[in-house]
């Protein structure tokens, strides 16, 4: 068992004092393990359940479209922004320290956003909770780096991805029971009795895990450039589904955020102390890990995205029952994550996560045989793929990440993999939406008229894309029942020619992920050697 000081010196000339309880206890590297868990469900079941309430926070406090999108942006943004400075602090000050005021920083910024009273509120206050999960999350992945010993890190990492894919996959059930029952307000007051749990046993399980360095000069001007550069790719990212992908805003937004992202590359190899040392990218497994993990979050998070709006708006569905039909995507993950971590031991991430990206493949092209009136046998193998998938691949690319990484840069390379997650998420809604958006305007017009819309009719109809592109057919009140049966039939039609065509792109990019990863992983499972971090 790894004690609390991580540092190893030479034998002393007399035997070591026997360890205190306290001391036993913070040297239990499970007991680490637990803690995080608390911090990391919270903030992956806070992801999905915002979604849930968005439409309801609109309604109350009279959002528009454009106000109701930053209330996720605006967390995005300022989360894409944090992560590897919040590693790096951790590292640097310690990470027991910056976990405990991510998670106090997170909890009280949700209920802040519950009393706000107003969408302003609300958005500045998300952006608030996106700077504290900037602090928490990269640092659950440090702590565990820094007590964990190679031969069993792998199966921690397997853990820590089973509570992050079925805490993110319980969401819409959480969310959906408090907004139908009690209001959206508890969406986000549901963190602080969690935020308050997980702080008081953090606390007092907990290591205090930093590396130990002399004289340390502060990469501020990194921060900056590397804030700055996130920032820009992640806003032209989420602003791209608004402003259309071809746009000059969209892409001088992305282009100047890439051209900031190579400009501190460069600063970091001539700093003495960078905030990212690229020396972390010479591991392949690392770099390849990095990839993956954003492909794995661009689909996770695209597919749910575009699932839900199949069960609720094409189905009719209520959250609630459109989360409990999901069910067997969150047990596929509880099962696939530690499996995961199995296999990577003892086969290496070069079988598990192409294997894993696989499934998910799998699971995408089986999405085409859905129609509007599919049954549920048809639904639930794809979902059982897509989360032995996800979470197979979300250990085995965890793993090549922080364990290929030294233990002194653990909370810096958490925080790359959380980045890398976040922006994979991001990406993964914004650009199905958008290829959703595409399909349908291109043949909505048609699939009226198919249905038996007259041509004149189908022409006005076909202005309201965005809202079939939402799963929502513009049938008014006035409108006949056959006729109003038919603009249903027609707007479902040309809504499934998005989902088809967004499964058909996401389905192709896991089979590029698998092919990544086979080819350019090594065979052996990887593992972190070097000493780890001195306590403090």
């Amino acid at each position: 068992m790894p004690s609390t000081s991580v540092g190893h010196s030479t034998a002393p000339a007399s035997p070591a004092p026997p360890a205190t309880p306290a001391e036993r206890r913070r040297a239990n590297p499970w007991l680490t393990l637990c803690a995080v868990a608390f911090g990391l469900f919270m903030v992956q079941l806070d992801g999905s359940v915002v979604a849930i309430a968005n439409p309801e926070i609109g309604r109350d406090l009279h959002a528009s479209t454009a106000q109701l999108q930053w209330v996720t942006n605006a967390y995005l943004l300022a989360l894409a922004a944090t992560l590897i400075l919040g590693g790096k602090l951790g590292d640097r000050f310690g990470r027991r320290s910056f976990y405990l005021a991510g998670v106090a920083g997170f909890a009280l910024s949700s209920v802040a956003i519950g009393l706000s009273g107003s969408v302003t509120g609300v958005v500045a206050f998300r952006a608030l909770q996106g700077v504290f999960g900037g602090l928490l999350m990269p640092n659950t992945l440090g702590l565990l780096r820094a007590v964990f010993p190679p031969r069993t890190f792998g199966m921690a990492v397997g853990i820590w991805a089973m509570v992050s894919a079925v805490s993110t996959a319980l969401g819409p059930i959480v969310g959906g029971l408090l907004v139908e029952n009690v209001s959206w307000e508890s969406v986000f007051y549901i963190n602080l009795p969690i935020g308050v749990l997980a702080c008081a046993f953090s606390a007092f399980v907990l290591p205090r895990s930093r590396n130990a360095t002399g004289p340390h000069r502060f990469d501020v001007t990194g921060v900056v450039l590397l804030a700055l550069g996130l920032l820009s790719v992640v806003f032209g990212v989420v602003k791209g589904e608004t402003w259309g992908w071809t746009s000059a805003g969209t892409w001088g937004a992305i282009l100047a955020g890439l051209l900031l992202l190579v400009v501190f590359g460069r600063h970091e190899t001539r700093v003495e102390h960078p905030l990212l040392p690229m020396r972390l990218f010479r591991s392949r497994a690392l770099t390849i890990g990095a990839v993956v993990t954003a492909l794995n979050f661009f689909v996770m998070l695209g597919v749910i995205f575009f699932v839900m709006l199949y069960l609720q708006n094409i189905r009719g569905l209520t959250p609630v029952q459109a989360g409990v039909r999901t069910l067997p995507l969150s047990l596929a993950s509880l099962v696939a994550s530690p499996l995961g971590a199995a296999l990577t031991q003892r086969f290496g991430a070069r079988f598990s996560m192409p294997l894993g990206m696989l499934l998910q493949a799998a699971a995408c092209f089986t999405l085409l045989t859905w129609s509007g009136d599919s049954s549920y046998t048809t639904m639930w193998p794809p979902f059982v793929a897509l989360g032995l998938g996800v979470g197979m691949v979300l250990s085995a690319s965890s793993d090549a990440i922080v364990g290929n990484a030294p233990v002194r840069d653990g909370g810096v390379a958490g925080g790359l993999q959380a980045t890398t997650l976040q922006i994979g998420g991001a990406l993964g809604t914004s650009v199905l939406v958008s290829v959703i958006s595409a399909r349908v305007g291109a043949t909505l017009r048609t699939e009226l008229t198919g249905a038996g819309v007259p041509q004149p009719l189908a022409d006005r109809l076909a202005e309201a894309k965005d809202a079939v592109a939402m799963g929502v057919a513009p049938v008014s009140r006035t409108m006949p029942e056959a006729l109003g049966s038919a603009v249903t039939e027609g707007s479902t039609r040309a809504f499934l020619h998005g989902l088809h065509a967004s499964a058909v792109l996401t389905g192709i990019l896991c089979l590029l992920g698998a092919a990544l990863a086979a080819a350019g992983m090594r065979g052996g499972a990887p593992a972190g050697t070097d000493a780890p971090a001195d306590a403090g």
